[in-house]
């Protein structure tokens, strides 16, 4: 039996100031050092993702953008990309056009990740993205629309008060091309409606993950909507006290809060017990906590 743990970050793994606190990374760093094979799965980009993980030893591939990407965090390497057909990033370019909503686009241009959005649609939400990712290298911002919609495009953001994106969610999620989460954004009052392409989910990407590195199972934490996919494919599966109701009703159990070391705590435990085990049978690898 060989196990795979994959946590979510915002609100599960990090606390409320989006790091990871000093006990979790203590916590972690040294059961990974032991053997455990520890992933996490968010809709972070990689850069934001190591920024808010720095100190925390994770060895294995990551899943980003929703599971749009699987990457190696060490050498950036990708393993899978997940892309919209031209017609459907048509579309949706469309329907948020109809509704005088501007995205923020994310794309590969010349092998490059970029996010690009008209300056000239900005709100008060979408600066409050761009100015915690200042000198962010994937940042293209345009004055128009030409060029916006360039390359390989992978995922949308749209960011705005609630009764201004709900229309779009409402039209996008009857795609089936689609996969559509709309939420408020933790950090911040307002509401992000993210698009992706439908096969681009952290249960996909987990689901590839597992294949590629021979785990017979997966077990995931996790505090929100989008981690509902994730859950269903796990064979265990932890919610964290803070996490929506939605989520905790199809979870094996539930843990402490990401502001207590909740995910950290349950690996410790879980470590205490399976090392127990193992002495007791003359084994002293935590390979298979």
């Amino acid at each position: 039996m060989r196990n795979l743990y994959v946590t979510d970050l915002d609100g599960t793994l990090l606390n409320k100031d989006a790091v990871v606190s000093p006990y979790t990374c203590e916590v972690i760093n040294r059961l990974v050092e032991k053997g455990l094979l520890f992933t996490y799965a968010t809709a972070r980009s990689l850069t934001s993702a190591l920024t808010a993980t720095a100190g925390l030893m994770v060895r294995t591939p990551v899943a980003a953008y929703n599971g749009a990407f699987i990457i190696r965090p060490d050498t950036e390497e990708v393993l899978h990309f997940s892309g919209f057909a031209p017609q459907t990033a048509d579309w949706i370019r469309g329907a948020a056009g109809e509704l005088g909503i501007f995205p923020l686009v994310y794309s590969v241009i010349g092998g490059e990740q970029r996010v690009s959005w008209d300056v000239t649609g900005e709100n008060e939400g979408m600066r409050n993205y761009l100015s915690r990712r200042r000198g962010d290298k994937r940042l293209r911002p345009m004055k128009g629309q030409d060029g916006l919609y360039d390359g390989e495009i992978f995922y949308f953001t749209c960011i705005g008060g609630r009764e201004e994106l709900i229309p779009l969610y409402e039209r996008v999620k009857e795609n089936e091309r689609c996969v559509c989460h709309f939420q408020k954004e933790l950090y911040q009052p307002e509401y992000w409606c993210e698009i992706m392409p439908y096969q681009a989910t952290k249960a996909q990407a987990v689901l590839r993950l597992k294949k590629m590195l021979g785990c017979t199972r997966v077990v995931a934490f996790g505090d929100s909507y989008n981690d509902i996919p994730l859950f269903q494919i796990a064979d265990e599966c932890y919610a964290v006290v803070n996490a929506v109701d939605e989520l905790k009703a199809v979870a094996t159990g539930i843990i402490e809060s990401n502001e207590r070391d909740g995910v950290a705590k349950w690996l410790q435990s879980r470590a205490e017990v399976t090392q127990e085990k193992l002495l007791r049978s003359g084994r002293y690898n935590l390979y298979n906590l």
